[in-house]
């Protein structure tokens, strides 16, 4: 199997909405940025394959080992040979490829966040990061596309806890802020042991206003000459707000199930984000 190929099973594999929101870019850029997403899965994979966490460090720490072997120009993994090439055309940021690790450690060691300015080192690790490096990919002429990628990002990954906070809480983790649990009434133990409430409903509903107001943000960041070129964003930020909507109207039964969009759908509203970007 291509180290391209590896990618591609990679990325269709996950299942992720952000599959979809590459399908339409051209062969040379959706070739990069599958590289990229195949890598944090990847890395991301480590986190939840290795119950001791002494071996998932040393996991992580082969991957930083990897990429200094990549930027070395001897890649050996297919992930790493894949994303070789769009470190050459698209000149990514070493530093921002590291910072994704650092995020995934963060997993290792801590399973509370005290307040949203601690969540939110969290997520730019894992998600802005990511949005700052596909932003490079995808192209554009104006800095400030920058600051679109990096809220982008951080919504996304603001929706992502939303969306997992019953399979997270199985596996120990809470990512929402502990300040804000106390401020709206629910413990860490009501979380853990899937008890609802009006509370609990409350608290979800002001975690997706924030992601929302990130969504508003980073849009009207997006210069509009660059809105053709970011359009894979779009096509995503489209699937995810629809996701929102559902959780939403759900009730924000969020501890004993898991919010999706059918595969149709989510192809759906990425073609029309891309039709209308």
């Amino acid at each position: 199997m291509s180290p391209d190929a590896y990618c591609q099973k990679k990325a269709a594999g996950s299942g992720s909405s952000f599959y979809y929101s590459f399908l339409f870019l051209p062969p040379e850029r959706r070739r990069a940025i599958t590289a990229l997403y195949a890598f944090c899965r990847e890395v991301d994979d480590v986190v939840d394959e290795y119950a001791d966490p002494r071996q998932a460090h040393e996991k992580l720490a082969g991957w930083r080992a990897e990429l200094a072997e990549t930027w070395a120009g001897r890649p050996s993994h297919p992930v790493t040979l894949a994303l070789a090439a769009a470190l050459r055309d698209f000149a990514l940021p070493r530093e921002l490829l590291a910072e994704i690790i650092d995020g995934m450690e963060m997993d290792l060691t801590q399973h509370r966040y005290a307040d949203f300015k601690a969540l939110r080192l969290y997520c730019y690790r894992v998600a802005s990061t990511v949005g700052l490096l596909a932003a490079e990919i995808f192209g554009y002429t104006d800095r400030r596309t920058l600051k679109y990628a990096h809220d982008l990002g951080l919504a996304f990954q603001l929706t992502n806890i939303i969306r997992d906070v019953g399979e997270d809480a199985r596996r120990g983790r809470i990512y929402l802020p502990a300040d804000e649990l106390e401020r709206f009434g629910v413990r860490a133990e009501d979380i853990l042991q899937t008890r609802y409430s009006d509370a609990f409903r409350r608290l979800i509903e002001f975690q997706i206003e924030r992601a929302e107001g990130y969504y508003a943000q980073a849009l009207a960041r997006l210069p509009a000459q660059d809105r053709r070129a970011q359009r894979p964003g779009l096509a995503m930020a489209a699937i995810y707000r629809v996701l929102l909507h559902k959780i939403r109207r759900q009730g924000c039964r969020v501890l004993d199930r898991r919010a999706t969009l059918p595969p149709a759908h989510r192809l759906w509203l990425a073609w029309r984000a891309w039709r209308a970007g």
